[in-house]
């Protein structure tokens, strides 16, 4: 196979993956603004909660250290 040959079937994959991937996103169901909202209010919960027990363990091991110390 020649190198214009390689090109253009490599170039064709290449329009054809974005063009397969417009088609798969036109089958996405996006989400209402309603759920859009309490889809992020969850995440924005769970993230703060995460964070919180974090905080709080990272000051019990550090308490600990610093009584073995």
């Amino acid at each position: 196979m020649t190198f214009l040959a390689k090109m253009k079937q490599s170039f064709g994959s290449f329009f054809s993956f974005f063009g397969d991937s417009w088609s798969e996103l036109k089958k996405v169901r996006w989400p209402k603004r309603k759920e859009l909202t309490s889809y992020t209010i969850v995440v924005i919960v769970t993230v703060l909660l995460v964070t919180i027990y974090f905080w709080v363990l990272d000051i019990v091991i550090s308490r600990l250290v610093d009584l073995v110390i």
